[in-house]
């Protein structure tokens, strides 16, 4: 394998890169977009739920108690009702999400210690925001109760201490406040990463389909020395989208990238190497643009949603599927950057991934020279 070979094929392909606007934004600009469309719409944060609430006990407390579960950004108060007909009015509307409806017996019950008479209404063809509303109100209303015992138990002279021997005290690391932002978006940029595979499966398919493959198949370059010269320059342009996204993530979203950027960046063209070598036998085997476009979403793409960690953990798939996953690029990958970015690991716990990032990358080359003939 001669590395002027290489070098040749290297530099036809990076002006191919250069010259073709639609390749140059796939690589380089379609990673940023990606990350901050799917970033936003994947972790949206429920905040503002219009709730109306039906008090039929009219009481002091339960006013106190409405001001309480009311505060803050996360439920938005509508405003009083005084029917279930006008709940259901507002509902059908749209101009609320929930009703909270107080029994009559509010303040008597929590004074004696009987219960908190309460029903949420919700509705159901927007699940997540009514389900937050109920999560919300419920934890709010255990508060309350929680306050006024320990208010009527200080009147007596009782420290409620006593009555609570279990102290548990939670403490998250890593991600203090558990944003599920943090932990997604290190995870999303094995799947964005994936689109420099995507680019050069295209450009070997495109090479076929029109024709300009057969002149480099009458030139003495070798096989591997094809198909390693033109994964190349898209291992170099996705280098600069490892530089892009993490400061875009910083940046924009203030994620915290705890551990050393020189060792993501490493790992990083790693990975860059496993998967545009699976790019490559993939361009391989498609006789065309469109067929290794689609080809390209069901084992790059589609299998990140399910079987790379990111939002489904790999604990809660069987045991054949984890082992299958494992030779996915994308999930090594992801194990990598999650485990830089948030617990800040270094190489002497993420070398067994690397490894196996380094032998699929051997693998899909190896097959792809193995299979790629130089003759139509």
């Amino acid at each position: 394998m001669k590395s002027a070979h290489i070098l040749a094929v290297t530099r036809k392909e990076i002006r191919h890169i250069l010259r073709d606007r639609g390749t140059l934004i796939t690589v380089i600009f379609t990673p940023v977009l990606l990350l901050m469309f799917m970033a936003y719409a994947l972790t949206v944060d429920i905040q503002h739920v219009s709730l109306a609430v039906l008090d039929y006990d009219q009481s002091p407390t339960s006013r106190a108690f409405v001001q309480q579960i009311t505060a803050g950004s996360d439920l938005d108060l509508y405003g009083f009702v005084a029917s279930y007909e006008e709940v259901e009015r507002l509902l059908v509307r749209g101009e609320i999400k929930a009703a909270l409806v107080i029994g009559p017996t509010f303040a008597n019950d929590l004074q004696t210690l009987r219960g908190l008479p309460l029903q949420v209404i919700i509705d159901g063809t927007e699940p997540d925001s009514g389900g937050f509303a109920v999560d919300h109100i419920a934890r709010r209303a255990e508060t309350f109760v929680t306050q006024a015992l320990a208010n009527q138990l200080r009147q007596l002279g009782i420290d409620e201490r006593a009555l609570t021997p279990i102290d548990i005290r939670i403490r998250a690391w890593f991600n203090p406040g558990l944003k599920p932002r943090n932990d997604l978006i290190p995870g999303l940029i094995s799947m964005i990463l994936g689109m420099p595979a995507l680019s050069v499966a295209l450009a070997l398919a495109h090479e076929r389909e029109h024709g300009t493959l057969e002149q480099l198949m009458a030139t003495p370059i070798g096989r591997g020395e094809l198909l390693i010269g033109k994964m190349l320059p898209y291992l170099l342009v996705g280098l600069v989208d490892v530089v892009l996204i993490p400061l875009l993530a910083i940046a924009w979203f203030d994620i915290r990238l705890n551990g050393s950027f020189l060792l993501y960046f490493m790992l990083s063209a790693v990975f860059l190497f496993a998967i545009l070598s699976l790019g490559i036998l993939l361009g391989v085997f498609m006789p065309s643009q469109a067929s290794a476009l689609a080809l390209s979403f069901l084992v790059i793409f589609f299998p990140g949603f399910f079987l790379t960690g990111i939002f489904f953990p790999l604990v809660s798939l069987p045991e054949l599927v984890r082992l299958e996953a494992m030779f996915l690029p994308g999930t090594p990958y992801a194990i990598i950057t999650r485990g830089i970015f948030l617990p800040a690991l270094g190489i002497a716990e993420l070398w067994p991934y690397v490894v196996m990032l380094l032998f699929q990358g051997v693998m899909f080359t190896g097959i792809a020279a193995l299979f790629f003939r130089k003759k139509l």
